[in-house]
């Protein structure tokens, strides 16, 4: 009879419990906890059973952690999460990383491995309603022995209200949260959410671990893929290091009837290349740009020119590239060569006026020309030395010899008393202070020994010498 109670549900279950006073025998409790778990989700029913085709990455989805590829320096013996399972002690975590890269398998498998009930859902389609659902149940099953993992995919499209939702819950053991996201954590996530949990990097799939995944589905096939060599590995780069991606194509083609293996260029026309990931606005965008920033500046033209490629092949602006290409011109050539910038906003202007594709190789030439360009960024730090200046010294004005007085009552005041009016000087140079009185002489131009800075270094060290003889005379 007590069985049968439990099985019709919670309510009445706590109800004769709290009355009666008995404790459940183990085989009992367990059952009884399955049940009343099984009550707050959606019922687990696999996909063979009801005759539900199902794709080859889910059937080829990995049973244990161990079986999972390419992340081993997050799930090995002495990584956080081979630490976290042998301690038994599994903490709320943010998984970061591209598509296709296990993050949901992982977060699934986790809950097995510690026995709690995997939920997921994503921040795209849940709203206010189902979360106060789904931490409901999490609360019941909580009160019956059981944890829930709940995964959170694209985690960083909750907005803060929401993501604040999670802490109370997150801080009680209610749930365990595991989130997923391809977006930086840091920019995209409440720092009280972030202080609760442990971001993980999952790695992008390289060849190797995607060669070990196309020979794992060839096994699971009893086939192996109709291509050369050459074809394979072409099969691999459209991947992209997307292992959901790779399963997909070789899902296709094992479909195929070929008499002889199809090569390369025969893939590349039955296949659409996967699209690369990168997001205008997010941070594939800046990790690209950072790249390119920083192949001009290591003056490497090929690599410089490739991460341009990339972000026009991307989708990027190229307005927006013409910008930041004479920003590098500022930056980091400087007046090492001060044609630089003038190749700059030429091939920016050459782009508005021949537009795409055709105005895209100007600012190709732009990009080659600074990489090959000696660079100096004295006058960048110059003037950021200026800028500290600047706000420590506050309103002080300049010495009076060179402040302006256009009118008598200035002058009386002694405005512009003493001035030296330097093409009257011998040397074109009078030597004067032009720093307010009282303020220590700031020294933040120190041209390099490249390019043209070699030239105004000469001219920064024989005007010094000229000021240092007026100042004794």
């Amino acid at each position: 009879m007590r069985m049968l109670a439990f099985q019709i549900g919670y309510s009445r279950c706590q109800w004769r419990e709290s009355r009666a006073g008995f404790t459940l025998p183990f085989g009992v409790a367990w059952k009884y906890r399955r049940t009343m778990s099984d009550l707050f989700g959606a019922p687990s029913v696999p996909p063979e059973a009801a005759g539900a085709p199902r794709p080859l990455a889910d059937r080829l989805r990995p049973a244990m952690l161990a079986e999972v590829i390419g992340q081993d320096h997050v799930l090995g013996a002495d990584a956080p999460l081979g630490t976290m399972l042998a301690s038994g002690a599994l903490t709320s975590l943010v998984f970061w990383g591209p598509p296709g890269v296990g993050k949901t398998t992982i977060a699934r498998l986790l809950a097995d491995a510690t026995a709690l009930r995997f939920v997921q859902i994503s921040a795209i389609f849940t709203g206010v309603a189902e979360l106060k659902r789904i931490f409901e149940a999490a609360k019941h099953r909580r009160a019956n022995y059981q944890g829930t993992l709940l995964f959170v995919d694209e985690i960083h499209r909750f907005n803060k209200a929401q993501q604040d939702g999670f802490l109370p819950h997150m801080e009680d053991g209610t749930i365990v949260l595991v989130g997923a996201t391809t977006e930086n954590p840091s920019f995209e996530l409440n720092a009280a959410l972030l202080s609760r949990a442990q971001v993980l990097v999952l790695n992008r799939l390289g060849h190797a671990d995607l060669e070990r995944l196309v020979r794992r589905a060839e096994r699971l096939m009893d086939a192996e893929l109709p291509l050369t060599v050459d074809a394979r590995q072409g099969l691999l780069e459209m991947a992209d290091g997307d292992g959901r991606a790779l399963l997909n194509l070789v899902e296709q083609i094992s479909v195929w009837k070929a008499d002889e293996p199809i090569g390369r260029d025969s893939l590349a026309d039955r296949l659409q290349r996967r699209a690369a990931q990168y997001d205008k606005s997010g941070d594939a965008h800046y990790n690209l740009i950072s790249a390119l920033h920083k192949s001009v500046r290591g003056s490497d033209p090929d690599a410089a020119l490739y991460w341009l490629a990339r972000m026009l092949e991307g989708g990027e602006d190229p307005r927006y590239l013409a910008r930041r290409i004479t920003r590098m011109a500022i930056e980091d050539v400087g007046l090492a060569d001060p044609q630089a910038q003038r190749v700059c906003l030429d091939s920016w202007e050459t782009y508005e006026r021949l537009g795409s594709p055709e105005g895209e190789l100007a600012l190709g030439q732009a990009v080659t020309y600074l990489a090959l360009a000696p660079k100096s960024n004295a006058s960048y730090v110059a003037f950021k030395g200026a800028a500290v200046a600047a706000k420590a010294t506050g309103s002080q004005t300049p010495p009076k010899h060179i402040l302006n007085a256009p009118t008598r009552l200035m002058k009386e005041q002694g405005y512009g008393k003493g001035y030296a009016y330097d093409h009257d000087e011998k040397e074109a140079f009078s030597g004067q202070n032009y720093f307010p009185d009282g303020m220590e002489r700031g020294i933040y131009y120190q041209p390099a020994e490249r390019g043209y800075e070699r030239e105004l270094k000469k001219r920064v060290e024989y005007f010094a010498r000229l000021r240092a003889r007026r100042q004794n005379d």
